[in-house]
């Protein structure tokens, strides 16, 4: 595993709301913090409500997570543009994230109960 990545198990119950809507909640989120970045959590694909989310043409590459496809959340109040990302099949050093999506936080809410 690349030195300045760690993944845990992340504590309680985690939710993510977009435009005031819960779109998933889990008591299995994993946590992931990568050098001087601040944590992100990764939530299981099982536990988002993903009829609301299309994927994007977006896409990145990580030289330490692998290539990451993006999705744009169907929100009552209009579309969220690249809320989510999610690594497809990613690099053995942080397969555990492999089925779950992280959220930016500046667009969706993301918080711990």
């Amino acid at each position: 595993m690349a030195q300045h990545i760690h993944t845990r198990r992340a504590n309680g119950t985690w939710v993510i709301r977009a435009a005031g809507a819960v779109i998933g909640e889990t008591q299995n989120a994993i946590e992931l913090t990568e050098g001087s970045y601040a944590p992100v959590i990764y939530f299981p694909r099982t536990d988002i409500a993903m009829a609301f989310l299309e994927p994007s043409s977006k896409t990145t590459h990580c030289p330490h997570k692998g290539d990451a496809s993006y999705y744009t959340i169907a929100a009552k109040s209009g579309l969220i543009e690249d809320a989510a990302w999610s690594y497809e099949s990613p690099l053995e050093n942080v397969a555990e994230i492999a089925g779950h999506l992280a959220f930016y936080p500046d667009r969706v809410t993301v918080e711990q109960l």
